[in-house]
């Protein structure tokens, strides 16, 4: 046992006087030290259960004979951060996350551990952190948030910025946006719909690091305690088996993600998260391989923002399982990898059940034939860059228009709340970068003030930023190279035609290679926005969008 070294011997003693300080008996310095990594806070709705959560994962832990120590992971809530300068402190924390969790297990000299966390960067952090570390463990999530309810209808936060945008048109009253206030949000968890956290904690069942039930049991249902518990217990079965992340988290493991990924609809995130992820496994993902997968998966779940379904309602269809179940009928997973649950992944969702075919769609019946999200490339990102495709409407999936083009968001969200952008504009954002933000700032407020404004289904948005899970629309993000690298979206000019085509994978600033040439030799690289603290030490080591934003010692 690693923990052997801070336990056994007489070179040990003065290790276990320190641990007597802390009340552990004999027996408990007897059994493995399990480390459960705590997200909770009280300042992210996501996270404000998981002091409940924690403790069920302890006494599942202590049951199978383990001793359960708590240590904590920060954590930014994506809404509250949101468009101000916060943003840019939230995709950066994900390596924050790894590395203190990546501290506190060896220095400690943890047997396993438990990850606890719910929202956005917490899960893939923590998953990073597993696949470096890589002892046996579990994760368990918080769980989502249950669906607001205005009007009789339901709703969540993506609504609720939208009705923000509806307030800036004329056609919301004060008091319909004090009503989604209220109800927008009505209990602890993971905002409702299919945004990053709850991709991401999909995702990890997908991958087979998470329980049945991690992504879709709702966070105030009693059902999550018990899956709480059984992690606890899980993890010490792994423990004995010596089943460790990266014997779980393989290629075909990530193909297996990618495919789900592209089955449920999820975050355009998860195009940063998982090549991070895989990079910590010893496992090297180039995102053009989305395209090809996205090829051959249906797209069999359309959940908030891309349709009027929830967490709640993939929970009661059948959960991450269900929809895996349904892919294994075209035979796109591979089904003989191991899990986190001791078993494989057919194993596991053997007993799987579609209870709403109208939620989870059959592969008979998708809502398309190809996945939710697409990589496109071009002139304008040679590189990359990425959509949700199942969350724009069909008359954006080819579109062409004038660049109307903006240095930072806040001047953006002006112009487009000012009524200034119109019907067939492409707003570009940049400078908004992991590098140039730096911290790749999500935008919702900005694709959220122009479908709240009516003009979702005619203006398209490309930043070299990122977007919430809760974006829908034609909004392009992760565009690559980015501008303060002097990437191709550093040289569109105002007026510029700009020509996306989503069905074939493209996006384009319609200009000659001579014109791009004659502008790249006049473009100067910017002084840095930020030169102390954190995010200027983040900006000199972190890598482009199409490769996760990983830090690299350049």
């Amino acid at each position: 046992m690693k923990s052997d070294s801070v336990t056994k011997g007489m070179q040990q003693a003065p290790h276990r006087s320190l641990f007597n300080a802390l009340g552990m008996t004999e027996e408990e310095l007897n059994r493995p030290l399990v480390g459960i990594v705590s997200s909770y806070n009280e300042i992210v709705p996501g996270h404000m259960n998981l002091d409940k959560i924690v403790n069920a994962v302890k006494t599942g832990v202590a049951m199978a004979g383990g001793t359960p120590i708590v240590f904590p992971a920060i954590a930014v809530c994506d809404g509250i951060a949101m468009g101000h300068v916060g943003m840019k402190y939230s995709l950066v924390t994900r390596d924050l996350i790894c590395d203190s969790t990546e501290c506190m297990a060896i220095a400690h000299a943890f047997d396993a551990l438990v990850m606890v966390p719910n929202c956005d960067k917490n899960v893939p952090g923590l998953l990073m952190a597993a696949a470096r570390l890589n002892i046996p463990t579990v994760f368990v999530s918080g769980g989502p948030m249950m669906a607001g309810h205005v009007k009789g209808h339901k709703t969540s936060l993506s609504s609720m910025f939208e009705a923000v945008g509806s307030y800036s048109a004329g056609t919301m009253t004060e008091e319909d946006v004090k009503e989604f206030e209220r109800r927008a949000c009505p209990t602890c968890g993971s905002c409702s719909g299919m945004y990053t956290a709850n991709s991401m904690n999909c995702l990890a069942e997908a991958i087979g690091m998470g329980l049945e039930g991690n992504g879709t049991i709702p966070a105030v249902y009693s059902e999550r305690i018990k899956l709480a518990k059984h992690a606890g217990m899980k993890v010490m079965e792994l423990l004995e088996k010596n089943i460790r992340p990266r014997d779980i988290m393989t290629e075909k493991a990530f193909t297996n993600a990618l495919v789900v990924d592209m089955a449920l609809g999820c975050s355009t995130n998860t195009m940063l998260h998982i090549p991070a992820i895989a990079h910590e496994a010893g496992v090297e993902i180039n995102v053009d391989i989305a395209n090809e997968i996205s090829s051959r998966t249906p797209n069999l779940c359309h959940l908030a923002p891309a349709g009027p379904t929830y967490m709640e309602d993939l929970y009661e269809a059948g959960g991450v399982y269900a929809v895996m179940k349904e892919l294994t009928k075209k035979d796109l997973l591979y089904t003989d990898l191991i899990t986190a649950t001791g078993r494989t992944v057919g194993e596991n969702i053997e007993h799987a059940v579609n209870r709403n075919p109208e939620v989870i769609r059959p592969v008979e019946n998708p809502y398309s034939e190809t996945g939710g999200l697409a990589i496109l490339k071009g002139n304008l990102a040679p590189d990359s860059g990425v959509v949700k495709r199942s969350a724009v409407v069909p008359e954006m999936m080819k579109h062409e228009g004038p660049a109307r083009v903006f240095d930072c968001e806040e001047d953006a969200i002006a112009a487009i709340k000012g009524g200034k952008i119109v019907a067939g504009d492409v707003v570009v954002i940049r400078y908004e970068g992991p590098k140039g933000g730096p911290g790749m700032r999500e935008m919702l407020n900005p694709t959220s003030a122009i479908a709240g404004m009516g003009l979702g289904s005619s203006v398209a948005l490309i930043t070299d930023g990122r977007f919430s899970g809760a974006s829908r629309g034609a909004s392009i993000g992760h565009v690559s190279p980015e501008a303060a690298v002097g990437g191709p979206i550093a040289l569109v000019e105002e007026g510029d035609i700009i020509s996306i085509d989503i069905e074939n994978c493209r996006l384009d600033v319609l200009i000659s290679d001579e014109e791009m040439a004659a502008r790249k030799a006049k473009w100067q690289p910017r002084e840095p926005k930020v030169t102390t603290g954190y995010l200027a030490r983040y900006a000199k080591l972190v890598t482009s969008g199409n490769r996760g934003a990983i830090l690299e010692i350049q």
